[in-house]
């Protein structure tokens, strides 16, 4: 049954030993105080743990014990430090008892390792930082994990990708409670864009090779350079002295992918870099990228980072 705004005023925030101090303070920056003074009832954030935990280099005394966190309304767990640590008994007791009570479940980055461990995300989508999203993937087969969004939501649970991310799903949450009006104004304070979509790719630098001595070292800022070319796969293999068949195997070893789809991700990157730092017009940024046309560039784009051009510009140079 779906809540209503009144049933997700208490915040519970699972604390744990190796908890993240970022995530952490942005669950009380962004939900303790209604900068608006439109939002009735506001929430009531309690930090929730067996005892004293370790958050960095400090220590954090909990507000109440892990019983409350099985009954509130909302469960974030932020992320946490060691992926491969067993998450403590007691709060994977505390945390399926939540959410077998209808409380809508939250994980910040990598305290997405803690819902799925408790079964929360079993047969549903998840994320988290992307560099941990294989393991994620392998360790809970059940859990569909999308490596290249920011946040996920699967109604009353929901998982955002590495820090920023955190915010922007916190965002979100105020957004589905109360509304964009107030989202804006939290937004407002925080100095942050009032809305990413969740389906916006996480911006992860493509790999290059870490020796001097490898094959590709020289062939990938010779590439870079002549983006704006319509450089093909027999183009590079030319460059690098190697046959199409041997570039693609060394490719694929250093990058994970193909010549092709590197070339294609390598522009859309140029492309983000002049719609974030100029004010050159889409026909523009396309030909300079290598797209060829706006059209062109438009649809590659979308498809890749999950939104048009124009909002990524407005998103990335607010004023």
């Amino acid at each position: 049954m779906p809540h209503t705004v009144s049933d997700m005023t208490t915040i519970a925030l699972a604390a744990t030993d190796g908890m993240l101090h970022f995530e952490l303070a942005t669950v009380c920056e962004v939900f303790v105080r209604d900068p608006s003074g439109q939002a009735d009832p506001w929430y009531d954030v309690v930090v929730c743990g067996s005892g004293p935990v370790r958050v960095g280099r400090f220590w954090v005394e909990p507000d109440d014990g892990l019983e409350r966190l099985a009954r509130a309304d909302t469960v974030i767990v932020p992320a946490v430090e060691d992926v491969d640590a067993d998450v403590p008994p007691d709060l994977l007791d505390a945390v399926r008892t939540a959410h077998r009570a209808g409380a809508r479940m939250v994980s910040l980055c990598t305290g997405a390792f803690v819902l799925a461990a408790a079964g929360v995300f079993d047969g549903l989508r998840a994320t988290t930082h992307w560099a941990h999203t294989d393991v994620l993937a392998a360790r809970y087969p059940r859990v569909e994990v999308d490596p290249d969004v920011l946040y996920v939501d699967n109604g009353d649970v929901l998982a955002s990708a590495g820090k920023a991310a955190a915010i922007d799903l916190c965002l979100h949450l105020i957004r589905r409670d109360h509304g964009s009006t107030v989202a804006n104004a939290v937004a407002r304070r925080l100095v942050v864009p009032p809305h990413r979509a969740g389906g916006q790719a996480q911006f992860v630098t493509t790999p290059v090779p870490a020796r001097d001595d490898h094959p590709l070292v020289n062939l990938f800022p010779w590439a870079m350079e002549r983006l704006d070319r319509p450089l093909t796969v027999e183009d590079l293999a030319r460059q690098a002295n190697m046959s199409s068949r041997h570039l693609a195997r060394h490719f694929r070893s250093v990058t994970g992918t193909t010549p092709l789809q590197w070339l294609s991700t390598q522009r859309i990157r140029r492309a983000q870099e002049l719609l974030e730092n100029t004010d050159n017009s889409i026909d523009a940024i396309a030909e300079a990228a290598g797209m060829g046309t706006a059209t062109t560039l438009r649809r590659h784009f979308h498809r890749t980072v999950g939104v048009p051009p124009d909002a990524y510009r407005r998103t990335f140079r607010s004023s």
